[in-house]
């Protein structure tokens, strides 16, 4: 073992440890962790931004826009609601899900796809008297299926045909991967409509919970000559309470404040409404002019008017807000909503909220204003799971111009009239020039957190390639597995790579694996391309835990499910998908 390839173990252990344990944004680790290969010389500055003109790369960025012209047209969300039907049987019902949503993710973004039908599929299940947490983790799963169907299923596959491109090797074609993915899909949608939804949890989701907030609402009313009338929030003591929050103020000619600010007066007659630990409002009794009113009956509905919304976020995994207080993370000033609640493995946490530590996969209920979900709708670090109006429906000329510049787009990598970057920017270009989506709206369906990921990672497998350390580990990983040949090598490759995309990213675990996957099949002498398809397949395939896959987690709360939920029901599908795999890669290319 030489002094580099030490260095680099040493590098992207540690990555890896901090990804695990979730220290920052995964993407920021990532990077920290490629900077420091570059500093000690183990990348040259070709390699180093390597990642960042990689044509998998590019590919998705240009795709995040394209998926976003389609998403936005709310097409989908009334196509699904059509399709799902009555609800007379639910497994049949799981099943007309099932199928739509995974032939609508093999060709979009998957995340938004559970964020669009989330809410929608909820209140479905509401409606029947079914619990949710029976269809949400099917619909994270669904999308999970369609995303190994086609090369722009997700962006493991497309990274994958980046790196294949840049080694000099052909690529994937546009459904090249659907010789696995759908017989795996299909296998896997049966087991969730028979032995998957017996083992689905009945669970209380996260609104029904909610509803209940209201016995945390706790009303002050500011009488006349109140001590504290005409003064700001802050001077008057109302800022920072001991297990408080002040959510809103109704004036007494009905006028209503939401975020409440520390620069906002009081009036008298005011009516200041508080949620957290309501029994320790009796504090506020001692000053003169306010009075605790017992009889209040302030409901949840009561908080919203025709500027005032509630509504629920879900934090994500790569968050900035992880890990620090709802108050450390200036959560008013910086979004414009107030907390009112915080919902965490089926429960509501009882605490003050602004010391309430953020975890991923918390549901937040906010109260904000009607643009909150317009202004931060494509932010990374929640997810906002039920926007009142529903997604912004647009006219039907630039609905119809979106899907037909998706389904041109798809023919024309399909027929490989086009390489897959080139068909995807001219239909960049087609959505512009038609007007269909505008500068601001492709900014903000560009997710560049998740970019910065992807081509950190890329240049982390850039120096696991130059400094040898891709071939001592596949040496081992070829030694550990002689005795079963080839056929072992993907195994144990498979169960790496998935190991990896449950704990920390589908992006990161897939870049790491490729110069080893590469390097195997060097070893070998075997044709490279089943090892590839290995590692892709094995990186989308999250099934067992929420934090493996984001869509898994944009789910957690909603459905009220338990860490243990996912490994229940996930397993089994871990399983089909490997045998699947390696059944299909035995057959097809070795």
């Amino acid at each position: 073992m030489t002094v580099e390839i030490l260095l680099v173990l040493l590098v992207t252990g540690t990555m890896l440890i901090c990804l695990i344990k979730e220290i920052a944004r995964p993407d920021l680790i990532v990077f920290c962790a490629l900077a420091v290969l570059f500093v000690s010389g183990i990348l040259s500055p070709a390699e180093a931004v390597r990642g960042f003109s990689n044509e998998g790369m590019l590919t998705v960025a240009i795709l995040f826009i394209v998926a976003g012209a389609v998403q936005q047209s709310g097409i989908l969300t009334k196509m699904i609601t059509k399709v799902i039907g009555t609800g007379k049987s639910p497994r049949f019902s799981i099943l007309k899900m099932m199928l739509p949503v995974s032939g609508m993710s093999a060709f979009l973004n998957n995340t938004p796809i559970v964020v669009m039908f989330t809410p929608v599929i909820r209140n479905w299940c509401k409606e029947r008297n079914i619990s949710p947490s029976k269809f949400l983790i099917p619909l994270s799963y669904a999308t999970i299926f369609g995303g190994t169907i086609t090369l722009i299923g997700t962006s493991t596959n497309l990274i994958v045909h980046g790196l294949m491109l840049e080694n000099g090797l052909k690529g994937y074609s546009m459904f090249q991967l659907a010789v696995i993915g759908v017989p795996a899909a299909l296998i896997g949608v049966l087991y969730m409509c028979t032995i998957g939804y017996k083992l689905l949890p009945v669970r209380t989701s996260s609104d029904v919970l909610f509803e209940n907030t209201r016995e945390y609402l706790s009303e002050l009313i500011v009488e006349k000559n109140s001590s504290i009338s005409g003064k700001t929030i802050e001077k008057a003591g109302l800022r920072h309470l001991n297990g408080l929050y002040l959510i809103e103020i109704i004036r007494s000619d009905g006028e209503r404040i939401a975020p409440v600010t520390s620069h906002h007066k009081i009036k008298d007659g005011d009516r200041l409404i508080f949620t957290g630990l309501i029994s320790t409002i009796v504090e506020l009794q001692n000053m003169r002019g306010v009075r605790v009113d017992p009889g209040s009956t302030i409901q949840l509905d009561d908080l919203k008017n025709g500027n005032q919304v509630l509504l629920e976020a879900v934090v994500s995994h790569q968050s900035g807000l992880i890990n620090k207080t709802i108050r450390q993370n200036r959560f008013r000033s910086r979004y414009g909503g107030g907390v009112i609640a915080v919902h965490r493995n089926e429960k509501r946490i009882n605490n003050k909220v602004g010391d309430i530590f953020l975890e991923p996969g918390d549901t937040l209920l906010v109260l904000a204003g009607k643009d909150f979900i317009k202004r931060w709708s494509s932010s990374k670090d929640f997810y906002i799971i039920n926007p009142v109006d529903g997604p912004e429906v647009t006219d039907s000329f630039k609905t119809s111009v979106a899907v037909i510049v998706l389904a041109g787009m798809v023919l024309l990598a399909a027929l490989e009239i086009m390489s897959m970057l080139k068909a995807a920017t001219l239909a960049v270009l087609i959505l512009f020039l038609t007007r269909t989506i505008g500068l601001d709206s492709a900014g903000k369906y560009m997710q560049f957190n998740v970019l910065l990921l992807i081509a950190s990672s890329i240049g982390i497998g850039a120096a696991m390639e130059s400094s040898g350390t891709a071939s001592f580990i596949a040496g081992y990983i070829v030694s550990a597995t002689e005795i079963f040949g080839v056929v072992g090598i993907l195994i144990l490759l498979y169960l790496v790579t998935n190991l990896f995309t449950e704990v920390i990213t589908n992006n990161a675990a897939v870049v790491i694996m490729f110069p080893i996957a590469l390097a195997a099949a060097s070893i070998t002498g075997a044709d490279p391309l089943p090892f590839l398809v290995t590692i892709t397949i094995a990186a989308s395939a999250s099934f067992s835990t929420p934090i493996g896959y984001q869509t898994n987690l944009i789910v957690y709360g909603p459905g009220g499910y338990r860490f243990t939920d996912y490994m229940k029901t996930g397993i089994a599908l871990n399983i089909i998908y490997l045998l699947v795999t390696i059944f299909m890669c035995y057959f097809l290319w070795l």
